[in-house]
């Protein structure tokens, strides 16, 4: 693999003999003007990009169109001499002017077809402003058709006056005003000082003490336990033996309006389970959002089997859309087989509608 040096010197020794020759077919390249701008679109899921360029001579450039990710707009160019470069660089804006983007990303060049043999980039992680700051020579002859993909692994904003560059993933959201986080505070306390706590929740591991109040208030399913003469009104105990203490805490959290954000995103398979269990709406659909947002092929067919099981059928079509409209089902060829073992037999109906929609002959 070249180091940065040696792929600068590669391309600046192949720049002018590529535009001279390019530009000598300049008639060719503009009668095909109409085609090429529809070859410049990118599709978009979640953390993946991709482009599929349908016709690419031996000596040619292409720009894509500006595609969103984070809070930049992208584009990819790509040029062939000896070697194939490609380049990922944030468009001239505003935003990345005062905000410029550090990206940590993986490159993939596939031929387009059924026998996808991807060539893969190392992880580069990159403040990128321009054009210039980042090339990736590909020695290898593709042309005619064939796909690049480029997945962000994360965007952070790299600050102009020093300091840390803080991630645009996942969003802490608008700052709170002063007496909501008075309050937060104090349920806080209430939470983990047990202040007049009058329920105990019994879990896998331990036990919690909390609130039949915030529990009633966050839960149809809690507050019929508490309303009606039922075990749980009785005894103040309720057992919730599915779940980690850890979990649990996570949960409870959540309903506190406490929950911090990497433990949210470390127990949202739990807490949607939760969710769906006690019919806590918008925790399910935050956990939907969440499971939706970072979507690969070593977590997609977990995902889908979730998003059947819950009922959640945005992450499912998500899902799909990533399996069959990008063509990453060919990246899970070995775990597939399993997954039809297990899966059940309406999901995988659906998923064979799915290819019937999206296929086409090579």
């Amino acid at each position: 693999m070249c180091t940065i040096n040696e792929e600068k010197c590669l391309l600046f020794s192949y720049n002018y003999t590529s535009r001279v020759s390019c530009l000598s077919k300049a008639p060719d390249r503009f009668s095909e003007r109409e085609r090429e701008m529809a070859d410049a679109k990118v599709e978009t899921i979640s953390r993946l990009a991709q482009w599929r360029i349908e016709n690419f001579g031996p000596c040619s450039y292409k720009k894509s169109d500006a595609f969103k990710v984070g809070i930049w707009n992208w584009h990819l160019s790509v040029e062939k001499n000896r070697y194939l470069y490609i380049r990922l660089f944030p468009e001239a804006s505003r935003t990345s002017k005062e905000q410029p983007p550090i990206a940590r990303f993986v490159l993939r060049v596939s031929n387009a077809g059924a026998n996808r043999r991807p060539y893969t980039s190392p992880v580069h992680e990159r403040l990128l402003r321009t054009s210039d700051d980042f090339v990736w020579p590909v020695d290898s002859n593709f042309h005619g058709r064939f796909i690049i993909d480029v997945e962000f692994l994360d965007l952070k904003v790299c600050p102009l006056n020093g300091g840390e560059a803080s991630s645009v993933w996942p969003n802490e959201g608008m700052m709170q005003s002063v007496s909501t986080q008075n309050t937060l505070r104090c349920l806080s306390r209430m939470l983990d000082e047990a202040i007049h706590a009058d329920v105990t929740i019994h879990t896998a591991d331990g036990t919690i003490r909390a609130h039949k109040a915030v529990l009633s208030a966050s839960s149809p399913v809690f507050q019929s336990m508490f309303h009606h003469d039922l075990k749980e009104k009785e005894s103040s105990t309720i057992y919730i033996e599915d779940m980690s203490m850890e979990s649990c805490t996570a949960l409870l959290s959540y309903l506190y309006g406490t929950i911090k954000q990497q433990d949210f995103w470390k127990h949202r398979l739990a807490l949607l389970g939760s969710a769906n269990k006690y019919d806590i709406a918008d925790l399910k659909n935050a956990c939907e959002e969440s499971l939706l947002e970072d979507i690969n092929s070593g977590n997609v067919l977990e995902r889908l089997q979730e998003a059947w099981l819950y009922q959640l059928d945005k992450l499912k079509k998500g899902c799909l859309t990533y399996l069959f409209d990008f063509g990453k089902i060919y990246d899970v060829r070995e775990e597939i087989n399993n997954f039809f073992r297990q899966a059940d037999r309406e999901l995988m109906l659906e998923m064979f509608q799915e290819v019937l929609t999206v296929w086409k002959p090579v």
